[in-house]
This record gives structure tokens, sequence and C-alpha cells, in this order.
């Protein structure tokens, strides 16, 4: 069973899927934010590599991206940090990015090594679900790679279906049709929210985009498993003067407690 199987089968409800961007705010701090975000409650990391041009992210996170190439991070030096990772970080871990960098690393390469670091999944946006049946899947499986799919409000039944079917380890509900980070009221998407509770998926749904706090934290585990923070807890980050550790403890707590 993969890591992300057995913490759904443990934790039905309340799970927090928190991202942070490799690389920063320190080249180095990868893995120190990521073993702060596992000491303080996190139940899954969300590792964004880094990349120029990252089209579902908004500003707070395209500025922690640019900070992170900035530093020097790239592919082969964050799978070189993660060889480290799985002696001090137990929960799941996925890595989300574009196709373009990871394609020029090479994509069967990048998920063997992704793998052999004991990385979980993988969510690639711009990764088309006829490109992942027809060509990436086999190569994603054959790691043995959890990889999750979006779906937004404007996402039909049918095609939700479709895409929970490929999808492995959770299915990724967008908010709604925007960047990171933006402002939502989980209210005024109730009725997709309540959709895909009643659509009997086989995966687990965590939501995405606009969850902020305990209050958008806990609206969105009434619908959902659980949901996913982003831009809130970068912007945390962005004041942690050198000790990750510290930001990373008091952001978790106002959303857990």
């Amino acid at each position: 069973m993969s890591r992300i199987a057995e913490l759904f089968g443990r934790k039905s409800s309340r799970v927090l899927n928190v991202y942070c961007t490799a690389g920063f705010p320190a080249l180095e701090s990868t893995l120190p934010v990521m073993q702060a975000l596992q000491q303080h409650g996190a139940d899954l990391i969300e590792l964004g590599m880094p990349y120029s041009d990252p089209l579902a992210d908004g500003p707070v996170i395209q500025a922690s991206s640019m900070k992170a190439l900035e530093n020097g991070m790239t592919i082969a030096v964050l799978l070189g940090q993660l060889k480290e990772m799985r002696k001090t970080v137990q929960v799941p871990v996925v890595l989300m990015g574009y196709m373009n960098p990871v394609l020029q690393y090479g994509f069967e390469r990048f998920c063997k090594e992704a793998s052999e670091a004991g990385v979980d999944g993988l969510i690639l946006p711009d990764l088309p679900a006829y490109e992942f049946e027809t060509e990436y899947g086999a190569v994603i499986k054959k790691y043995g790679l959890d990889f999750i799919f979006l779906v937004t409000p404007e996402t039909s039944d049918e095609r939700i279906l479709a895409l929970d079917k490929l999808s492995s380890g959770f299915l990724y509900a967008v908010s709604s049709s925007s960047t990171t980070g933006k402002d939502k009221n989980m209210a005024d998407q109730e009725t997709y929210f309540n959709k895909l509770k009643q659509m009997q998926l086989k995966n687990p749904v965590l939501i995405g985009f606009g969850i902020k706090d305990k209050a958008t934290f806990t609206a969105a585990s009434s619908y959902a498993n659980g949901a996913i923070i982003g831009t809130a807890y970068i912007k945390a980050l962005e004041q942690a003067n050198g000790n990750v550790a510290q930001p990373t403890q008091q952001f978790l707590e106002s959303i857990l407690q």
C-alpha cells in the first residue's frame, strides 16, 4: 500500500496537505521546511518544483519560485536533496510542477530518481489526460508513483469520472477556476463540492486554492477529505529570517488548534 493510500486509510477527514516551494526561502531550506511541517501536524507535503512560468500559481507562489531559482534550485539539485529525505520525513510527499523542466531532465529518469528518493506521487497540471494515458502514465506506474489530476467547477461530470479513474492517491479539487492564493468563499462553491461528494469517486478528494486559515480549512474539510494550503504558508515562510521551524509551528497551530 502506498503512503498516500495508508494515510487516507487511517485518516479520512481533515487531512492537511501543505504546499512548499523547494529551495525557498533558501536553497538548503527544503528538508528543514519538510521536517517542520511534519513535526507540527501536516499530514501530507506537496513540494513545488520551481519553474519560471508556473501557469496555475498566483503571485506569491510565483515569487517563491523565482527566489528558489535564483537560489540555484533545479530538478537535479532537488532530487539530490531528497536522497536523504526518508531518514527524517515519514509523511507522504508529492512533487508538484510542470512538464517542461521534467521533460528536459528526462521523464523516465525523473520518475526513477523521484521514486528512489521516496517520493510518493506527482502533480503535473499541464500533463493532459490523453498523453498520460498513451505515453506517460505507464512510466509513472512503473516506478510506483501516484498521479493526481485536478478538477474544477467547470469540469464536466463525465470528465471528473474519467480523471478520477486515471488518478491515484487523491483527486485535487480546485475550488474555482483561478490561480492559487485568491480569496474564495467556500459557500459559493457548495453545489460543486456537494456534487463531488455525491459522485462516489474512487479517490479521496482534497480541496485547494484559497484555503488560508482555520475557517477555510474547516469549511473545505466539511465537503471533502481535507484541503491543501499553499500561498498562506509561503507568506508565513517569508518572515522566517533563517529559522523555518518557528513560523511553521505558528502557522500550523493557527490552522489545527
